[in-house]
C-alpha cells in the first residue's frame, strides 16, 4: 500500500475516534516522557552506530601513539649514548 493511501485511512481512523470519544489526547506529561523516551533512544542508537567506528579509530590511533612514542623513546636512548 502506497504512503498516501495509509495516510488517508489512518486520518479517517483518527476522525473518528475523536468524534466518538475514544481518541488518546496527549496531557503535557505524556507528551514530555515520550518525546524524552525518543531523545534517549535515537541518542543511543546513535552512540551504538558511531561506537564501532570511534573504538577502531580509537585503537588505532592507540597503536600508532605508541609505537611513535617507542621510536622517540630509542631516538632519546640513541642521543644519550653519544
Amino acid at each position: 500500500m502506497d504512503r498516501a493511501k495509509q495516510r488517508e485511512i489512518a486520518s479517517k481512523g483518527g476522525k473518528a475516534a475523536h468524534q466518538k470519544g475514544t481518541a488518546h489526547e496527549w496531557t503535557s506529561e505524556e507528551a514530555r516522557d515520550a518525546g524524552r523516551k525518543g531523545g534517549i533512544a535515537s541518542h543511543q542508537r546513535r552512540r551504538e552506530q558511531m561506537g564501532s567506528s570511534a573504538s577502531e579509530e580509537e585503537t588505532r590511533g592507540s597503536e600508532m601513539s605508541m609505537s611513535s612514542s617507542d621510536s622517540m623513546s630509542s631516538m632519546s636512548s640513541a642521543s644519550e649514548a653519544e
